[in-house]
């Protein structure tokens, strides 16, 4: 299967090392890219474990974030720039027979010895 983050790769040989030890993650931007194929993959519970504890959603949206996930139809992920702990990027997906993009400059930390997603910059 190739990796939703990036079709050139093996999903094996990119994010799927990331969703089975977050530790293995390296940097803010491979963080992002094993993001976004948790959504692909519709991976709720890496998707909760790769965000920081202070603005992590509740567990009680896992349900409507997984039911948001699985309606979409994910199309590519378009990484712009790049930081220590940022990166802005284009995530495109079709809801409802129309294509739509989620364009957002996220920032990234360390929490507890492994990178996480904090939020928008």
């Amino acid at each position: 299967m190739q990796c939703p983050c990036n079709p050139a790769i093996l999903y094996s040989e990119c994010c799927a090392k990331a969703h089975q030890n977050i530790h293995s993650v390296t940097s803010a931007e491979a963080l992002m890219r094993s993001r976004y194929s948790a959504f692909v993959l519709a991976n709720i519970d890496y998707l909760q474990k790769s965000h920081h504890s202070s603005t992590r959603p509740a567990k009680r949206e896992k349900k409507d974030i997984l039911t948001w996930t699985k309606s979409v139809n994910w199309l590519k992920l378009e990484v712009l720039q790049s930081t220590e702990n940022t990166v802005e990027f284009n995530a495109f997906f079709m809801e409802n027979g129309s294509i739509d993009v989620i364009h957002e400059n996220s920032f990234f930390c360390k929490e507890n010895d492994h990178w996480v997603y904090w939020g928008q910059k």
